[in-house]
Parts: structure tokens; C-alpha cells; sequence
């Protein structure tokens, strides 16, 4: 049954195959100085090669209304940048699929809407998140001031010291080299204060969007595979072990107290 379970499941693209410890931004705002995962997750995961559970992450994305969160997601999944994109409704989400040290992996990246009007309801999708990304405008300072504001609101929702904090500077293609460098300097300021990695990035050339989500997916699996070691005192896990998934957005959980089957609103 696991055999026929795994044919199932297609091979994730190339880019999507991590073995090594993607490289942070700037070791200026870095969660993790490591070229390598931990050497008993790496032993785990060869132990664990051919199971067919699917390991997920939850990952939200918050900040100000048009800083660019939709097409930093939109240039990872699908590759692609549209200038026009309408604001988000609510929420909405894309599952993207790795291959870490051999094992199935996924991101669950939640794209939440910047509107005030919103916020209700985007919040309770915060619940559970393993890694919290705030963005901000490189091109719009005011961006940067709010994020911790988005940050906290996302905290409220999850336990302390339970997620990755990234923040994220988009539209670098908008400023020019010498801006960047001077905003970077508040932005890493800020990061430090948030405990969060900092990376600059463009959706619309793509520089830095892959690297980045690379580091999101590598922090995110190591932590969740040396939780699951954890809990076996010692004994190595089969990992993704009852964590098959469904990769349907209409199959996803619901947040207490909404009833609608869509995760948009109105």
C-alpha cells in the first residue's frame, strides 16, 4: 500500500530539492549561522527514506495593503509577476512541495489581506503558524514602521517562541542600490529587535525569491523533524508518519468559528 501511496505522488522540481543548509541574507540579521542540518536529522531522515508521509509547515505572510506579499508568493509558486494584481480578500493560500534530505515536504503559505477591515478574520488564520514573514515596501519607509505591529497581531495567535520570524523587504528593483543600503541598515535594526532573519527581495525579477523561501522550507523542516525526535526520547522517527496530506484547498482546516467552506471572505 505505501508503495503504490508513494507513485502517487509526483517528483517536485529540481529547485525544490534541498540536501544542503540554504545560506541567510545578510549575516547582519541571520536566525541561523549552519551550512549543514543536525547531524541526527540528517541520520533520521535516511533512516525514514521511502515512507510516504507528507511533512507540512504552516507559513503566514502579513503586512501594510500593496507592500507586495500576493506577488512574492505568486513569483515562487507560479513563477510568474502581474503588476495588477487586485488586493487580497480576506485570505488565500498555496501549498508548494520540496524534497528535503530525501523526505517529501510542504509549505502551507498563507497570503492575508493588508486592509484594516480584514484583519478579524485574517487573524484567526495566524493559529498554528510555524514561520510568521512580515513584509514590507523598500521603496515605502512607512511600510517598514508597521511591521511590528503586524508581527505582534500575529503572535497573539501562536505560542511564544513556537515560529521562524522573517522580515522581508519587497520591490527591490524599484530603489536603487544606495537606497537599499540605507533602508537595509533600519531594516536589519528592526529585524534584530523583531528576532527575525531579514532578506530583501524582488517579485518582479525574482532576485532573492527562491533563496529565500529555500531558508523559510530548511529552518522550518529542521525544527519540525528535531520536534518529532524529540518526542520519541531518543529513538529515531518514521518521519511524515500519519501526516499524509490532501493537497486540495477545500480540504483545509477551518479556523474555530468559521463555517464558510472558502478561506476569502465576502
Amino acid at each position: 500500500m505505501k508503495s503504490s501511496l508513494k507513485h502517487m505522488v509526483p517528483p517536485v522540481s529540481r529547485d525544490r530539492i534541498i540536501s544542503q543548509f540554504p545560506k541567510w541574507y545578510t549575516p547582519e540579521a541571520c536566525l541561523q549561522f549552519k551550512e549543514h542540518f543536525h547531524a541526527q536529522v540528517r541520520t533520521a531522515c535516511q533512516q525514514s527514506a521511502g515512507t510516504v508521509g507528507l511533512k507540512i509547515s504552516k507559513v503566514v505572510v502579513v503586512g501594510d495593503l500593496y507592500v507586495g506579499k500576493t506577488s512574492l508568493i505568486n513569483r515562487f509558486c507560479k513563477d510568474n509577476f502581474n503588476r495588477d494584481y487586485k488586493a487580497t480578500i480576506g485570505v488565500d493560500f498555496e501549498i508548494e512541495r520540496f524534497e528535503i534530505v530525501g523526505i517529501p515536504y510542504n509549505l502551507q503559505i498563507w497570503d492575508t489581506a493588508g486592509q484594516e477591515k480584514f484583519k478579524c478574520i485574517a487573524s484567526a488564520y495566524y493559529r498554528g503558524a510555524e514561520v510568521i514573514i512580515t513584509v514590507f515596501d523598500l521603496a515605502d519607509i512607512q511600510t517598514l514602521d508597521h511591521t511590528k505591529q503586524w508581527l505582534e497581531d500575529a503572535l497573539k495567535e501562536n505560542e511564544p517562541d513556537s515560529s521562524f520570524i522573517f522580515l522581508v523587504g519587497t520591490k527591490k528593483d524599484l530603489v536603487s542600490d544606495a537606497v537599499c543600503e540605507r533602508t537595509e541598515i533600519d531594516a536589519i535594526r528592526f529585524a534584530n529587535e523583531m528576532q527575525a532573519e531579514y532578506w530583501s527581495v524582488s517579485a518582479k525579477t525574482g532576485e532573492n525569491v527562491n533563496e529565500f523561501f529555500s531558508r523559510v522550507a530548511a529552518l522550518a523542516f529542521e525544527q519540525s523533524m528535531i520536534k518529532e525526535l524529540e518526542k520519541t526520547m531518543g529513538h529515531m522517527a518514521q518521519i511524515g508518519t500519519g501526516n499524509l496530506i490532501k493537497l486540495e484547498k477545500n480540504l483545509m482546516e477551518i479556523p474555530e468559528g468559521n463555517t464558510q467552506a472558502s478561506p476569502s471572505c465576502c
